[in-house]
């Protein structure tokens, strides 16, 4: 039993390093605009997108049907509002 639950613990160990050592490297190549939303960066979106209300509702919408939440939600609004 013993050595079963030490051969589980090194695998969960080795399995969790290669996740970490994997997201590291995706999120270098990223834009970094579009790797952290910061509060002052969504207050500002939020504060530009007010002036078009109903365009905004909309967006809103799409977002309710796509199911995306997060920073998804936010940058998926934030390429809606400047669609033309």
């Amino acid at each position: 039993m013993l050595r079963k639950t030490i051969c589980l613990t090194a695998a969960l160990v080795v399995a969790g390093a290669l996740h970490t050592a994997s997201a590291q490297t995706t999120t270098s190549g990223a834009k970094p605009s579009r790797v952290k939303l910061t509060m002052e960066r969504l207050k500002e979106m939020k504060a530009k997108w007010s002036a078009n209300r109903p365009k905004l509702r909309a967006c809103r919408k799409e977002v309710k049907a796509k199911g995306l939440i997060g920073d998804d939600r936010w940058f998926f609004i934030e390429d809606c509002m400047d669609r033309s």
